[in-house]
């Protein structure tokens, strides 16, 4: 009973995240404030309430439409809060009560609002890469003092974060140079390099390899198949912040293992 209790607090926590994320992606790349005025509804204006407010109850309760001009509310709001949720119980499950989940469960909110934010305007805001990056340092740098109760501790810990953050703008900048040399086109946007930075300040830089690998492979598949059915073709972007997220979020919950899996496969000890 207790552990059902504490994975409904967990679940409904992340999806009350997730609707404040649902505000990020609306109105960051607009240039609004996230802060005022209050939630409302675009067309009319009317100030949601407070029941009207309730991640996922209330758009059900609502069925999809404002209560005051009925214009449809996109389903978009209950699934980002239902994945806030379904992250955040993951976390937790995975990490249990300790640092590290407060850590990844705002590692996952970044994650999220990037993804979204990224594949409906092609963007990465700087404000969201710069401060996932300052707040992922942070995160090295108390994990180091965690660990050891020493300056070393915080100190070597905290160049684990600056080495994978600079691997990643290197990376990935080298990339795009390529890449524009090879097509005679931009091949990846600015964004994603300051993004890779932002990851690899999180997991350090053996796990932003793997993620970034994760990522690329996921772009590659996807991407072939939708040019094969005909819904890009091959000059038409991508973003691919997306597939950079859903490889740090696999990273992190398997990464250790599939780097273990890697060595015993191709570094077994004599």
């Amino acid at each position: 009973m207790i552990v059902v209790i504490a994975a409904l607090i967990v679940f409904a926590l992340g999806a009350s995240i997730g609707s404040f994320l649902n505000v990020v992606i609306y109105r960051l790349p607009a240039g609004m404030s996230i802060l005022r005025p209050p939630s409302r509804c675009p067309v009319c204006s009317h100030k949601l309430g407070k029941s009207e407010n309730v991640p996922i109850l209330g758009w059900l309760w609502l069925r999809g439409r404002c209560r005051h001009c009925r214009t449809r509310i996109s389903i978009r709001y209950p699934l980002v809060e239902s994945v806030g949720g379904l992250l955040f119980l993951l976390v937790f499950w995975q990490f249990g009560v300790s640092i590290q989940t407060l850590g990844y469960w705002a590692f996952s909110g970044w994650l999220l609002a990037l993804s979204l934010i990224d594949w409906e305007t092609m963007t990465l805001p700087n404000a969201l890469t710069q401060s996932s990056l300052a707040v992922g340092l942070g995160v090295q740098a108390t994990a180091g003092w965690q660990e050891t109760a020493q300056l070393m501790g915080v100190s070597t810990q905290l160049m684990v974060g600056i080495g994978g953050a600079a691997l990643g703008i290197w990376l990935f900048d080298g990339i795009a140079f390529v890449g524009s040399l090879a097509f005679g086109q931009a091949a990846m946007g600015g964004g994603d390099a300051k993004l890779a930075a932002a990851i690899g300040a999180w997991l350090g830089w053996k796990h932003l390899l793997l993620a970034s690998l994760l990522a690329c492979a996921m772009g590659a598949l996807i991407g072939g198949a939708v040019i094969a059915l005909g819904w890009l073709n091959r000059r038409q972007p991508m973003p691919f912040g997306p597939f950079l997220a859903l490889g740090a979020g696999l990273t992190v919950f398997f990464g250790e293992a599939i780097l273990s899996t890697y060595l015993k496969l191709f570094f077994p000890l004599n």
